[in-house]
């Protein structure tokens, strides 16, 4: 039996970006509703989905799937965007449900 936990509670939001946001970069708001491209570190807000003139579709809760920086494991994980637009486990990271790993992705509902 195939799965997906694609379309679970998927909630996006309009913000005004920067250059640096990309379909699937992970994101943090820097000022009232303008978003930017996660640094090392930052906590996620969201994951952009869609860039089109300077704004950008935020997905903000539901299930997303992301490139991962070592190992992030299953169950409630504290996660942190990298500098390369992935995700780590760390311990002041947001915390999230991670429901899908392995060496190269999570999946996880925000």
């Amino acid at each position: 039996m195939n799965k997906s936990f694609m379309g679970f509670m998927e909630n996006t939001i309009t913000f005004e970006c920067d250059e640096t946001v990309k379909a699937g970069v992970p994101v943090k708001v820097v000022e009232s509703g303008k978003v930017t491209a996660c640094a090392e570190g930052d906590k996620i807000c969201g994951v952009c989905v869609n860039v089109r003139d300077s704004f950008a579709s935020v997905q903000v809760a539901g299930f997303v799937t992301l490139a991962c920086d070592g190992e992030v494991s299953c169950g409630f994980t504290n996660v942190s965007a990298t500098a390369e637009g992935k995700v780590k486990a760390d311990e002041t990271g947001r915390q999230v449900l991670v429901i899908t790993a392995d060496e190269n992705t999570a999946g996880f509902i925000l």
